[in-house]
């Protein structure tokens, strides 16, 4: 089953994502939405018009394909009166309207280029024009930045999420690139093996997660299963044989006493510390004595211009990942190889999460 009984509602006018791995079935909700993939069962309402039986082109979408697949014979100009001109347009309003949409995407200075005299950004403008030039109701994107370099990529992220502020439409985009997601949609849905995992703004899928396979897939998370050991209204207390100790959660976890679960710990909200040997460990000032606190080795270091990532072995042998922002030129230099450090984190930083 490519898309298993998916049902979510996304607001006019909203940046909104389809998130997740390769085969998860998000570009076949996609096309379903352009025409291209009919529904076995259920409905798709775009407007509040029943659309799940309507052909490609009788919808007020269009879409945006990886490829761009831009005309490279045409000038720009021509490639996005194109649609116009099938509509059947006057010629005098298909000037206005092309001039305006390039203007939107900032390329009205190149309305005669041809296509193979731009670059790789600039085509995808062109791509987007000629979408936004018909004014759908909804635009669809599928992976519109994927086929671009880097740096390039970044700044379009911006150029894009301020393009569908400007003009309004609603904006349906597929992704399987999470910073990208996170950085231009309002609301994203997180999507494996057809199934909709989450729908939610990018900080509540990256501080709230609701099981493991979304922290796991939106950014890093330290995992370990432990036992619910304490779980009052304002505190709870996880033991964790994986971690080597007690997880203290400053929130009541509505679990019952003794039930399995999952923790996770992002890397970025956990404090590296030098550990001298036969020093106490240093717990956390919102932690019970002994909570929210192990030990461990350095043993990789992965230096990330803005930020460092340490591997560390515990004394268990489980390994946990921290990240550390370099504030100042030498932040990499505090912790090296083989160093003997505490790890601890707030009682605010774990979360609870479902298999």
């Amino acid at each position: 089953t490519a898309v298993d009984r998916v049902t979510l509602e996304i607001p006019r006018g909203e940046f909104f994502a389809l998130l997740g791995p390769s085969g998860c079935g998000k570009t076949t909700l996609l096309r379903m939405l352009a025409g291209f993939e009919m529904p076995s069962e259920g409905k798709i309402f775009i407007d509040g018009v029943d659309m799940s039986t309507i052909p490609p082109n009788k919808r007020p979408v269009n879409m945006v394909f990886q490829s761009y697949a831009v005309f490279p014979h045409m000038t720009v100009f021509e490639n996005v009166a194109y649609g116009l001109k099938f509509d059947n347009v006057a010629k005098a309003d298909q000037y206005g309207r092309v001039m305006a949409a390039l203007a939107d995407v900032k390329l009205d200075h190149l309305a005669e280029r041809k296509p193979d005299q731009m670059s790789g950004g600039q085509r995808q403008r062109v791509a987007l024009a000629r979408a936004l030039v018909k004014k759908p109701k909804v635009l669809l994107l599928d992976e519109p930045l994927s086929a671009l370099d880097a740096k390039l990529r970044e700044a379009m992220r911006f150029e894009l999420a301020e393009l569908q502020d400007k003009v309004g439409i609603t904006f349906v985009m597929v992704t399987h690139d999470q910073d990208e997601a996170l950085a231009m949609a309002g609301r994203c849905a997180v999507m494996d093996r057809g199934k909709l995992m989450q729908t939610a703004t990018p900080s509540n899928l990256y501080e709230f997660p609701a099981n493991k396979f979304v922290a796991d897939f939106i950014g890093s998370v330290n995992l370990f299963e432990g036992t619910l050991e304490v779980d009052e209204p304002d505190h709870a207390i996880v033991q964790s044989e994986e971690l080597g100790g007690r997880i203290f959660f400053d929130h009541g976890v509505s679990g019952a006493g003794g039930e399995k679960m999952w923790v996770g710990i992002r890397p970025e909200k956990i404090e590296l510390l030098k550990r001298e040997e036969g020093a106490t460990p240093p717990t956390p000032e919102d932690a019970p004595s002994g909570c929210n606190v192990t030990a461990g080795t350095v043993r990789q270091i992965s230096y990330l211009g803005s930020e460092s990532i340490y591997e560390i072995d515990l004394v268990n042998g489980r390994r946990m990942q921290v990240s550390r922002p370099n504030l100042s030129r030498w932040d990499q230099e505090d912790f090296t190889w083989d160093d003997e450090v505490w790890l601890r984190w707030h009682g605010d930083s774990p979360v609870l999460l479902q298999s």
